[in-house]
């Protein structure tokens, strides 16, 4: 039945198959939650998702409910993301939370153990430039898990102390992962109002611009190593990086998975995987099925890097 719609990454997941899925839990308590306007305008965190048998289903959250409150903290014009870190907790610990079953339904205070099985997918060192008294941090990015951008902004605040000059981030053979942490990665490189991706979908809620909305965590030259394995939220870092003239992309051309993806659980705790839309990177470019060209096959000296990073940012004023 799936296959009649000619899209190979709309597929049925085994109860097997789904269960793995857990360790994409951005939560700690086995929910996805999504940001959803009422008549009103104003937006509601409703549960999109949840494990089965995971905590906060073993707690009494149910699919459709409305996320009010964290540890006694209204969530109220939160981000889904934000919303998220503030469930997140060392494994074991409990959060408290407050939701509403349904429209109209009746709200209940839930305590909740976490439960985090996510591993760090971060892999840091500071390496020194030959002939130089400079340095580069190097940090290599496996996943986008749920502890993905909290692990790379301790390695990056690490390095720089240490007195790294440039960085490299290496997402070769990064497949991706959540989506919604490769956009919160990127951002932390980005100035405020730099636009980190696009979506286009048929749904007006698939149909948005995505920038960023602080100062970026770092300004230093930074080098992205890609190849032909680098897929999906990875291409959005990318893509963000490149076309905001923060990084060179050095490699391979990309994988080319540019889809927006959702995830339903069935009854039996099998499930089932539907694209809804598409991202389209910051120059307006289909990411899916043409990946994304790099700017050098092999590394470039850093001096190239600046020069590169300059000429792109004059073209882009200009």
């Amino acid at each position: 039945m799936l296959a009649s719609l000619g899209d190979p990454y709309t597929r049925f997941l085994s109860p097997a198959e789904f269960s793995k899925m857990g360790r994409y839990d951005i939560s700690g308590i086995g929910i996805n939650l999504r940001e959803i306007p009422d008549e009103n305008g104003e937006v509601k965190l409703k549960v999109l998702g949840l494990l089965l048998d995971g905590p906060a289903y073993s707690a009494g959250v149910r699919q459709g409910d409305e996320l009010l409150s964290v540890n006694g903290e209204d969530v109220k014009g939160k981000s889904a993301f934000e919303v998220s870190s503030l469930l997140q907790g060392p494994n074991e610990t409990f959060v408290t939370i407050k939701v509403k079953h349904g429209n109209c339904g009746p709200v209940h205070s839930i305590e909740v153990q976490r439960q985090l099985v996510a591993r760090t997918p971060v892999f840091y060192r500071l390496e020194q430039i030959d002939n130089s008294t400079a340095s580069v941090g190097y940090i290599r990015l496996r996943e986008f898990n749920a502890l993905a951008r909290k692990d790379l902004v301790i390695a990056m605040k690490r390095l720089q102390d240490r007195g790294a000059s440039y960085f490299i981030l290496d997402l070769r053979d990064n497949l991706g992962g959540l989506v919604q942490a490769g956009i919160e990665i990127a951002k932390l490189f980005l100035n405020e109002g730099e636009k980190v991706i696009y979506t286009v979908g048929r749904d007006p809620q698939y149909q948005n611009t995505i920038a960023a909305d602080s100062a970026p965590l770092v300004k230093a030259p930074v080098i992205v190593l890609v190849n032909n394995k680098t897929a999906s939220a990875s291409e959005i870092v990318a893509s963000a990086l490149h076309d905001n003239c923060r990084a060179v992309l050095v490699g391979d051309r990309t994988f080319g998975k540019g889809l927006i993806q959702s995830v339903f659980e069935l009854h039996d705790g099998s499930g089932v995987v539907v694209t809804v839309g598409k991202y389209v990177t910051p120059n307006h470019m289909d990411i899916n099925g043409n990946g994304i060209e790099p700017d050098y096959q092999k590394l470039p000296g850093w001096s190239d890097v600046k020069k590169h990073l300059s000429e792109c940012n004059i073209n882009r004023q200009g």
